[in-house]
This record gives C-alpha cells, sequence and structure tokens, in this order.
C-alpha cells in the first residue's frame, strides 16, 4: 500500500492523516490506533486486532484544548512504552496530528523545547502546520 504517512519515531510510532490508518496497519502492523478526530465515529480502519482510541480534539477549537492534547500525548506515549506500535491521525495529517507529534517528542525526550520539536516533527513530515490554539495548549504542556 502506498505509504503517504511518516515514522515519528523509526519502526514504533507512526502519525499521518485517516486516509493513512489503512496502511498503517497493513504495512508496518500498528496495534494502536490513537484518532484525534473530533468528527470521527469509528475508526478510519476498523479491524479485528486493533486497539481504536479517540481524543475528540477540534481542529478549529477556538480556545487551548490542552487536556485533551495531553491525553492524546499520554495514549502514544504508553502504547509506545508497551511495546505496541501505535499511530496517530486526524483529518489530514497536519494540525492536531502536528501537535501530538511535537508533544510527543517532548515527552519522550527527543527535543526538550516547543520550537525544536516542531523543526523536528516538520523534518520528518512536512506538511505539519499547527495553529495558534494548538500551539497555546503545547506551551501550557510543556512551558512551565
Amino acid at each position: 500500500m502506498e505509504k503517504n504517512y511518516q515514522a515519528l519515531v523509526d519502526d514504533k510510532i507512526f502519525f499521518g492523516g485517516a486516509a493513512d490508518v489503512e496502511a498503517m496497519i497493513k504495512n508496518e502492523n500498528v496495534e494502536v490506533v490513537v484518532d484525534l478526530r473530533g468528527e470521527a465515529t469509528e475508526c478510519a480502519y476498523p479491524t479485528d486486532g486493533v486497539e481504536w482510541l479517540q481524543v475528540p480534539l477540534g481542529d478549529n477549537a477556538e480556545a487551548p484544548q490542552d487536556q485533551l492534547f495531553q491525553q492524546a500525548i499520554n495514549h502514544v506515549v504508553e502504547a509506545y512504552e508497551s511495546g505496541k506500535k501505535v499511530g496517530f491521525h486526524c483529518g489530514g495529517g497536519k494540525g492536531r496530528t502536528g501537535a501530538v507529534a511535537i508533544g510527543t517528542l517532548i515527552a519522550l525526550g527527543k527535543s526538550e523545547k516547543i520550537e525544536d520539536a516542531e523543526k523536528l516533527a516538520k523534518s520528518i513530515r512536512p506538511v505539519v502546520s499547527i495553529r495558534q490554539p494548538q500551539r497555546e495548549a503545547l506551551e501550557k504542556l510543556f512551558n512551565k
């Protein structure tokens, strides 16, 4: 299957858009899918043996959603630390996905600052483009 998603952490954590979930599962054997779409009613590719976790982030939320971002980052990190392959996505894999990628990089100690994590995430997935409320949520979580 076509690979329009990227590995945030080699062979363990993958990120992209909703259209990439089937390929993540088939190509990478992803076991946990963290869906960041508030608008979703089921997994983008429902299949047996894959755990679907939904964290309903609003793509155009006016206010920072720091608690939901923290929940999404925790799901990704916990799956990774338990040895499972995990994929996360929103609709297009740019905003919500980018913000969770940045937070995940910091939570795993791969970056110390939001700016560094954002550069790293964009170097891996160039379409990453977080909105101001998403940046504010990350600042609430990581600029303490």
